[in-house]
């Protein structure tokens, strides 16, 4: 549909589908990141939203379900509630349907732009993007915004591409990680391309390792018919671990534009070493849970939640290397897992210590090597150690500490945002700097895939490790070598 301009001069109506409009990720995350954009005014004029499902609700009583849902998120802003429900309806379809889509194109009416977020099984997409084209639906003022995951390996991931691939263009698919919105994550694409002090020193000449850990204390409780599926391997790292990993990794890309900035990432991807079961079980860690406790409760094992034994990951450490001029020989830690001691994801940028101590062998046990610490939950902030003189007089002469420098810039008793604030403001706008292109998809789960072939060919089965544990012991001894820990 052409876009017209309203007599004011504003755009003509946005339309927003939420496709899954009543489930967990509708409710918990989306509509209360819509009510927050709505309390700052953000969304565009005249949007309406229509949640979508299979739930039989008229629009009030899903207008109640939202508003019991944000109520449990925030204290709730009346008028902002009020502009925010005045803008929601709710229509109960089955979306892979085409008599389904019908109703939802009827429903909607006239529109300029239609955004569409599928927050519905991945298996799900081809049927629903084959009945939104049949109602119509698939134009180029469409926005298809896809969750993760897009498939459970290479091969499935491209038959889904295939089938969202056939009804739009890839310009108008929008796929989410949602870590990509964090505000930390941003941050740290302008502290190394906005700052001439790091980006000298972002290479395999100054820098030791890195880490990225996502450890989560949750189980995997009432989930495990999907994670069975898929593991730790395809469910944690071959999304937000390696997404991570690609920004700390890329080269400077050209401007801060959608493809240059994936360009970058994509190179990063095709840039892993594979695994093979040659170096697999050294290079690789793969452990489960059994029993044990977890900030002072007790959890049952991984096998007692399913029912039976199972040889599905929940933890996965992995000695990850890039082979190009700037990292060589800088290796990536990376690791993951339920059931951990702490819920946390970070970070860690180890420099090299100082080629030589000035001040004296009474000194050699305080220096340390300068550490960038990147903290993206539970609470966000970027760190630097410095080494500087210990207040004070000595005999000794001067005595030294490390101290951190934050720089974290939130003002204190700020709200924290939610991820999706900035990705479906950023849909709504068309920018897909922060969304993730159908190669970069692929190439991660090209990599992925040779980690679990490696397995397979070598017979690497999960280690147990008890709950509340940093995993199997082996996951210390992948990073040991060379004095080096994970960061505690």
């Amino acid at each position: 549909m052409t876009k017209k301009k309203a007599d004011n001069g504003e755009a003509g109506r946005d339309v927003l589908v939420l496709l899954g409009g009543a489930g967990d990720l509708a409710l918990r995350m989306l509509l209360p990141s819509l009510y927050f954009l709505e309390v700052d005014r953000l969304l565009p004029r005249d949007l309406r939203i229509f949640g979508v499902a299979r739930g039989e609700l008229d629009g009030a009583g899903y207008r109640k379900l939202v508003r019991e849902h944000l109520g449990k998120r925030a204290n709730v802003e009346e008028a902002a509630w009020e502009r925010l429900a005045a803008r929601l309806d709710y229509l109960s379809i089955d979306i892979t349907k085409e008599e389904g889509a019908k109703a939802l194109a009827d429903k909607i009416g006239g529109h300029d732009q239609l955004t569409v977020f599928f927050a519905v099984s991945p298996s799900l997409y081809p049927s629903a993007c084959q009945a939104l084209q049949a109602a119509g639906l698939t134009g180029p003022s469409t926005r298809l915004v896809l969750e993760k995951p897009i498939g459970r390996d290479l091969e499935s991931s491209k038959a889904t591409n295939a089938a969202v691939g056939a009804v739009v263009d890839e310009s108008q698919i929008f796929r989410i990680d949602h870590y990509l919105g964090k505000e930390t994550v941003q941050n740290l694409t302008a502290l190394r391309f906005a700052n001439v002090l790091f980006e000298p020193l972002w290479d395999n000449k100054s820098i030791d390792h890195v880490q990225i850990t996502i450890a989560e204390t949750e189980k995997v409780g009432d989930r495990w018919p999907y994670y069975d599926e898929y593991g730790a391997l395809r469910d944690m790292l071959q999304n937000h671990l390696l997404q991570l990993l690609c920004l700390v990794a890329m080269e400077a890309p050209s401007g801060f534009d959608p493809d240059a900035v994936r360009d970058e990432k994509v190179k990063v991807l095709r840039s892993l070493r594979p695994f093979t079961k040659d170096n697999v079980a050294h290079d690789t860690v793969r452990g489960q849970y059994v029993a044990g406790v977890v900030e002072g409760t007790a959890r049952a094992g991984y096998a007692e939640e399913v029912g039976q034994p199972s040889k599905t990951e929940t933890f996965v450490a992995m000695k990850v290397a890039i082979d190009n001029w700037r990292w060589a020989g800088v290796p990536f830690f990376l690791r993951t897992g339920k059931n951990l001691p702490d819920r946390r994801t970070q970070i860690v940028v180890q420099f090299k210590p100082v080629p030589h101590n000035i001040f004296g062998q009474v000194t050699q046990g305080e220096m340390q090597a300068n550490r960038l610490v990147i903290d993206l939950q539970p609470e966000e902030d970027i760190s630097l150690s410095v080494m500087t003189k210990r207040p004070g007089l000595s005999e000794e002469g001067m005595r030294l500490q490390s101290l951190p420098l934050s720089l974290n810039m939130a003002a204190p008793g700020a709200r924290r945002r939610i991820a999706y604030e900035k990705l479906l403001l950023d849909a709504f706008r068309g920018d897909r700097t922060l969304f993730v292109r159908r190669d970069e998809v692929e190439a991660a789960w090209r990599f992925v895939d040779g980690v679990a072939k490696a397995w397979a060919e070598a017979g690497i089965e999960p280690a147990t490790y008890a709950a509340g544990t940093w995993g199997p012991p082996s996951a210390a001894s992948l990073i040991a070598p060379q004095g080096r820990g994970w960061k505690s």
